[in-house]
């Protein structure tokens, strides 16, 4: 088991390492000038070329791409992310502020998801080829299908035209204020959970509807066990496996899905910071959040990775 632990990290290193070098290229490469982004086209006109050439070395973009790079990953290893071309607040600054609201999206999606995708993917498939079943099958391909920030807008656009109803656009903590924190990540949260919750349901049935066929189940209802308890003890947990794999992937899914979906919603997350980053190409801003969900992402698949180990010893021999 320590050595599959072993392998999952080296080979999440690696994929960090490797994310790294592909942010930081992809970065250098995008059309634009970041002094434009700056100063503006007019502005930009105004600057000499000393001037131009004296703001790119403060920005550390006039040195070679490798020691521009080397400096990067110095600089994340001391915890430094660098700061914003607009805003006198730090990138670290900046998530540790808004992150903790768009982990609380996150985790309430997938408790979501769980709560609403499981009941379905039973129901769907122990009574296939039904009415029910037809019903969560049409309605799971409807909610994969629709993009969450159009359902995003349309539930904010609803509350303020029927309800007259305004969410806090101001971040607040949890144990700060519980009820406007709740106001803002609920939203967010459901969006992005019945979202998942498709998805859960869709592998879950599929997953179900094997298990269920399998001899050891069909043992258990000869013996006379009850049907529920057939489920509940025998077929259940052999057929969340693949579910539990999806659901880390989509965890990761998420954290990219908030960003059209915070900003929908106005909530002040990582997600809204990602999305002005993008509109203004505050390119230090883009570079540490973009690598930070890639990291988190890698380390939940090795979480993921790791649970399903722990529940199938198979998995440890591979």
């Amino acid at each position: 088991m320590y050595s599959y632990i072993a392998r999952r990290f080296a080979f999440g290193a690696l994929t960090v390492v490797g994310v790294s070098i592909m942010v930081f290229v992809v970065m250098r490469i995008l059309p634009g000038d970041p002094l434009v982004a700056i100063f503006g086209p007019e502005g930009m006109t105004k600057l000499t070329e000393e001037q131009r050439a004296s703001y790119m070395r403060e920005l550390g973009l006039s040195d070679p791409l490798w020691v521009q790079y080397l400096r990067w990953v110095k600089d994340i290893i001391q915890g430094n992310f660098g700061q914003s071309f607009f805003r006198s607040e730090s990138v670290a600054d900046m998530i540790l502020r808004r992150g903790p609201l768009t982990a609380e999206i996150a985790l309430i999606s997938v408790v979501l998801s769980w709560l609403v995708g499981i009941p379905v993917a039973i129901i769907s498939a122990l009574k296939p080829n039904t009415v029910a079943d037809s019903v969560a099958r049409f309605v799971s391909i409807l909610f994969i299908a629709v993009p969450g920030f159009w359902v995003g807008m349309l539930i904010v656009l609803a509350l303020l035209f029927w309800f007259g109803y305004r969410a806090p656009m101001a971040g607040v903590g949890f144990f700060t204020d519980p009820i406007g924190n709740l106001q803002l990540v609920i939203g967010p949260a459901i969006v992005l959970g019945l979202g998942q919750a498709a998805y859960i349901a869709r592998m879950g049935r599929s997953s179900l509807l094997e298990v269920i066929r399998e001899d050891y189940v069909r043992t258990a209802r000869a013996k006379g066990l009850n049907n529920r308890w057939v489920i509940a003890l025998h077929a259940l947990p052999n057929a969340l496996l693949p579910v539990i794999t999806l659901s880390g992937v989509l965890l990761g899914l998420v954290l990219a899905g908030s960003i059209p979906v915070e900003r929908a919603f106005g909530t002040p997350g990582l997600g809204y910071s990602m999305f002005q980053a993008v509109s203004e190409r505050d390119v230090f801003v883009m570079q540490n959040l973009v690598f930070i969900y890639s990291v988190v992402f890698v380390m939940l698949n090795i979480v993921v990775d790791v649970a399903i180990a722990l529940l199938d010893p198979r998995i440890r021999l591979r």
